[in-house]
């Protein structure tokens, strides 16, 4: 059996991110593997890493430090993030040094140096092991970078359709404004229309919390945070799920489809690699293009309940084990000297995006003046010595991340 060395960014408390990290390494120690984490940043205490997991996602590890800098020899190292790739590549013994890709992370930066500094990770020689066929795809396109995937799974004793389930007319959406890739402030929009259209709708937002949420201009629910069997219970009750994700695709959809709850996404190309046409509708990014598509599922009960039953079968073929099956395979194949081929996935999702046609019709001016408004709209009202003052202050923090 063979030791890897995982290299954690720092935790968050309900990452998606990181507990995908950790189900993965926990599965290659149930097949005999050992996993050494080393955990970005310092903390005085040795055992608070192992604890601080523990409290915060519910997994064991014996084998957890703080720091990247004292690293022991390992047959794999991983790293996890797009700066942990450049130590992967410069430890100074010889390993299989393997990348898990989450997501396109240039993304998560304006066009610029960090952009590119990001995506720079993928040419440093390591061997890329992607969750989902569209960063292969991506990375097979951009760069030629061959990459192993595995699909998007689900956890089927969490996420399942409950027996005893009566869904409302309401659809939950994961509210996530700190994150601009989950694209919040459209997809606020887009319920804003189907609340005009439909006032009977119940709105629900999650994923984050509720003192957070800035000015959401119509009547809704917050529920904040949620446990998985919170979110599952949610999943039952609603009639439309709404994910958008302007990277890779989120987890979330894939959840939702397991527990039989017909899902809105954005259609781009970094979703069409990895949906299913009968359990999803893929939307031009419009909010009236979203809105529609709500919309028009809340007003056929049978068309949701195919779709319902559509994504609990895609979903019963793709369980967690499966998932973390498919990576330790990968990472087996790395170890043994294996490489991927170049040019493998192709797209899952054909239909053409769902439009604004009949739904959402003439908005009134006032909603209308609200989907073109920019970001920056409030801070242009303000007196111009006080914009100036913001400005100056944007600048000074943004000059300090990026030099320190």
């Amino acid at each position: 059996m063979a030791s890897f060395a995982w290299f954690i960014p720092r935790l968050i408390e309900g990452s998606g991110g990181h507990r995908t990290m950790l189900e993965h390494a926990r599965a290659l120690e149930a097949r005999g593997h050992q996993c050494h984490l080393y955990l970005e940043g310092s903390h005085s205490d040795p055992g608070r890493g192992a604890r601080q997991i523990e409290e915060l996602f519910g997994y064991r590890f014996e084998r957890v430090r703080y720091g990247w800098d004292a690293v022991a020899p390992a047959d794999a190292a991983v790293a996890t993030i797009w700066y942990s790739a450049a130590i992967v590549r410069s430890l100074p013994f010889e390993c299989a040094r393997l990348y898990f890709v989450q997501d396109w992370e240039a993304c998560f930066n304006p066009m610029g140096d960090a952009y590119l500094m990001a995506e720079n990770s993928y040419l440093y020689g390591l061997t890329p092991i992607t969750i989902g066929r569209w960063l292969t795809h991506e990375l097979g396109s951009r760069f030629e970078v061959p990459a192993y995937y595995f699909d998007f799974g689900a956890n089927l004793d969490i996420y399942r359709p409950l027996p005893s389930n009566a869904r409302k007319k309401a659809v939950c959406f994961i509210y996530q404004p700190d994150k601009p890739r989950r694209c919040s402030r459209i997809g606020i929009e887009a319920l804003g229309i189907v609340k005009h259209r439909m006032p009977d709708t119940r709105i629900v937002l999650y994923g984050s919390s509720p003192k957070d949420k800035g000015n959401i201009w119509f009547d809704h629910e917050h529920l904040g945070l949620l446990s998985l069997d919170e979110c599952n219970a949610l999943y039952n009750r609603c009639a439309v799920g709404l994910c958008l994700s302007s990277s890779n695709p989120s987890r979330v959809p894939f959840e939702m489809m397991a527990a039989g709850l017909p899902v809105v996404e954005l259609w781009r190309e970094n979703t069409l690699y990895d949906f299913p046409e009968a359990a999803m509708t893929l939307s031009h990014q419009t909010p009236e293009c979203i809105a529609e598509s709500i919309l028009r599922l809340l007003d056929s009960p049978a068309q949701c309940d195919a779709m319902g039953q559509a994504g609990a079968a895609f979903m019963r073929e793709r369980p967690l084990a499966q998932e973390t099956e498919q990576f330790c395979e990968s990472a087996e194949a790395v170890l043994a000297g294996h490489t991927p081929q170049l040019g493998s996935v192709s797209r899952m999702y054909s239909a053409a995006p769902q439009t604004s046609r009949h739904y959402v019709g003439k908005l009134p001016a006032s909603i209308r003046q609200r989907l073109i408004s920019p970001p920056n709209a409030y801070v242009n009202s303000l007196p111009p010595a006080l914009r100036r003052v913001l400005g100056w202050g944007a600048r000074k923090v943004r000059r300090m991340l990026n030099y320190g």
